[in-house]
């Protein structure tokens, strides 16, 4: 995330040079021009009903929301040559970079919503609250799916965010918009407002904007949303949280009315995973779907969601799911395409049922499908290092993680320090180690052993399907 620098520049316009009639007879007087309007105005009106006759659904709103509104605060440190010589000599000096965003309470004891993106490669975070006070804060997790980020802070008796229920939003209805867009520079820990209506809502986004490149079942606003909201809440006309603010579309990197906001349903549903489980549940039934090979836009999103494979032992299979099946609806949701379906996913939650309305030929039918985890998620762990677990590649994981061959090591689990030391992260799928092929966890752990401290271990992997290698030593 960028912080934007930015300047005010005020212009004075000259509208006449000579001086009103009355002037030097004010002048004389000894009133000055702010003298005179300020007795302009009736002394029966108090500020108090000036104040009441500016209030509005927007300002009772905004007074709503904007306490439990954070500023987050975030730094990195990368390793980068100072200047040329360090470059070409090899020799490399930690820089740290600041990011800026925004976030919101969504629990009194100190839980904080903000985006992945946000936080993401952030070695350190820190929350601003309204009241200037600023607190280190422990990212509890991050989903970079739904770009959603959960934080905790060391506070009691929060102002703490209502969330209402986003599958109830109506079009045209209206939308605010709370953040930081240029952070500090404006001086003060208050955020800023923009205010818009619900342009749309079930929007599948798959263009440049700030975050991730992918943004499936977004609420559509015009309220301007730019750099610094990210995280911020979309709130509705009761104040209450309808959103996170995320994206925009913009050919100029500006708001030109086309923001993005992720459902604050699928919000709460990360929130409680994390709080409650500990970990993101990602919710999987074992179905793939057709994939088009057109490049005409339209066909793509009028092809259907036709099921191309199924997974063996899924809750697909068990609920007699086949290939070819199409899939018309989830619950009350339409299902038009793959991006549908994806994002009629997101919003599924594990150990519920998802209610399919299916297309069989000249059939059409309903069934029940149990959601679960990840295979990965069952499978058993191996802890071959201190904070480094794998699990074994199963034909399901293969096919979910679109693997040529069901072998290998899965790394399920790995801590950001033992990432920084081997190079290894999360997902990728180790195939060869030195000169051992590796079929198993297991495998892994035997490389280890027999290796030891004696040499380098080279490590062949697998990373979102392409074959790569790290290096590092066991000391």
């Amino acid at each position: 995330m960028k912080s934007h620098a930015f300047r005010l520049v005020l212009l004075a316009a000259v509208v006449g040079c000579s001086p009103p009639p009355d002037a030097s007879k004010a002048q004389s007087s000894g009133q000055s021009s702010a003298g005179r309007l300020a007795s302009a105005i009736p002394a029966a009106q108090s500020s108090a009903q000036v104040s009441a006759s500016r209030q509005n659904a927007i300002t009772t709103a905004v007074a709503k929301i904007s306490p439990s509104v954070v500023t987050v605060q975030t730094e990195q440190v990368n390793q980068a040559p100072q200047d040329p010589f360090d470059f070409f000599f090899g020799r490399q000096q930690p820089r740290t970079s600041a990011g800026l965003g925004t976030g919101f309470v969504v629990r009194p004891d100190g839980v904080i919503v903000t985006n992945a993106h946000v936080v993401a490669g952030a070695t350190k975070v820190s929350v601003m609250l309204r009241d200037g006070s600023v607190y280190p804060a422990k990212v509890l997790g991050s989903d970079d799916a739904n770009d959603i980020a959960v934080l905790r802070i060391d506070a009691k008796n929060l102002s703490d965010a209502k969330l209402v229920n986003s599958n109830a939003l109506v079009i045209g209805e209206w939308a605010i918009a709370i953040g930081n867009p240029f952070g500090f520079y404006l001086g003060n820990s208050e955020p800023s407002v923009s205010v818009g209506v619900i342009s749309a809502t079930q929007r599948n986004l798959i263009a440049p904007g700030e975050g991730q490149a992918s943004y499936f079942d977004m609420i559509q606003t015009d309220a301007a949303i730019n750099p610094g909201n990210s995280g911020g809440p979309l709130v509705d006309a009761d104040g209450e949280v309808i959103g996170v603010n995320s994206s925009i579309f913009s050919p100029s990197g500006g708001s030109v009315g086309l923001g993005f906001a992720i459902p604050i349903n699928r919000v709460a549903r990360v929130v409680d995973d994390l709080i409650n489980h500990g970990s993101i549940r990602s919710p999987w039934i074992g179905v793939h779907l057709r994939q088009s090979n057109s490049t005409n836009p339209r066909d793509v999103i009028t092809q259907g969601a036709f099921i191309a494979s199924v997974e063996p032992g899924s809750p697909a299979v068990k609920a007699g799911l086949q290939p070819g099946d199409d899939i018309l609806r989830e619950g009350s949701r339409v299902i038009h395409n793959p991006f549908d379906w994806q994002a009629a996913l997101l919003d599924l939650r594990v150990g519920q049922p998802a209610r399919l309305h299916v297309k069989r030929g000249n059939r059409e039918f309903d069934v029940d499908v149990e959601v679960s985890d990840l295979p990965e998620v069952s499978a058993p762990k191996v802890q071959v290092l201190r904070e480094l677990s794998l699990v074994t590649v199963t034909p399901s994981i293969a096919s979910e993680h679109g693997l040529r061959s069901a072998r290998g090591a899965l790394v399920y689990n790995v801590s950001q320090t033992v990432s920084d030391q081997t190079g290894l992260q999360t997902g990728d799928v180790i195939v060869q180690i030195n000169s051992v092929p590796i079929r198993t966890a297991e495998d892994v752990q035997k490389a280890i052993d027999y290796y030891g401290n004696r040499t380098y271990l080279r490590v062949t992997l697998v990373r979102q399907g392409q074959l790569g290698m790290t290096e590092f030593a066991l000391r």
